[in-house]
């Protein structure tokens, strides 16, 4: 008995770690049908080493729905986060990705078959917003530099190749936050762009056409936060794009 009684003690921090690490969550349905959560929820446990588990309301340490402060809205209403269980520390890892700067562009930038679905809450006062640290910044000039200065100028309006447009003139279109955070969805970059979890291998008969490149949702959103910061291109005349 005292035996058992030891090693209980001696697994039970690797316990708490281990529950620390998986949060249950429930999602109102419309939500779920729409596919964000298979969109945002890979990226955040990907990033946080957190496993989330959609659950009914009653067992949840967290939920998206119509209770809580506004988060994004979309599907024709506000939706809400409530940390029902406001001490779990996974739970608050969550909360804090999804009010997040990276994790509400990645939720905007959500727009299957192009058509995007959720966008900025209305009730606006709720929601935090988290000023992008330097060096989040400085990592995403970095990865920017890695992965995309072949074809674009990602520093100013020279460099790259001069039928790709740079990226403070991509800042300047209304939609920026959409074309960068699903790039890998426009042409021409799906021939050529693999991202672990997220976009399908290169058919075997269809090989990448130049050297690919190959990225993770981390680099991404330090493009993306990178992207964020810098200023937009001044054009004159307000663009107009297809």
């Amino acid at each position: 008995m005292k035996r058992a009684l030891m090693i209980v003690m001696l697994l039970w921090p690797g316990l708490l770690l281990a529950e620390d690490r998986q949060v249950r969550l429930y999602v109102a349905q419309p939500v779920i049908d729409s596919g964000l959560m298979k969109h945002i929820l890979p990226r955040f446990s990907l990033k946080n080493q957190v496993k989330v588990t959609l659950v009914e309301r009653d067992a949840a340490h967290l939920s998206i729905a119509d209770t809580g402060a506004a988060l994004f809205d979309g599907l024709g209403q506000t939706w809400r986060i409530d940390p029902v269980q406001p001490s779990h520390a996974g739970a608050k890892k969550l909360v804090k990705y999804l009010r997040s700067e990276v994790g509400q562009r990645t939720v905007f930038g959500f727009a299957p078959e192009g058509v995007v679905l959720f966008g900025e809450a209305s009730v606006a006062e709720d929601i935090a917003e988290d000023t992008a640290p330097a060096q989040d910044v400085v990592a995403g000039l970095r990865a920017s530099k890695q992965l995309c200065a072949r074809c674009h100028s990602v520093e100013g309006l020279g460099g790259g190749i001069g039928s790709t447009p740079s990226f403070s003139v991509l800042r300047s279109l209304e939609d920026w936050e959409t074309r960068f955070a699903t790039f890998f969805q426009l042409k021409p970059h799906p021939a050529f762009t693999q991202i672990p979890d997220v976009t399908d291998p290169f058919p075997i008969d269809r090989p990448s056409p130049i050297a690919p490149v190959e990225m993770d949702m981390e680099e991404l959103d330090a493009i993306l936060t990178y992207v964020g910061a810098m200023g937009a291109a001044d054009l004159g005349n307000p663009l107009k794009h297809q």
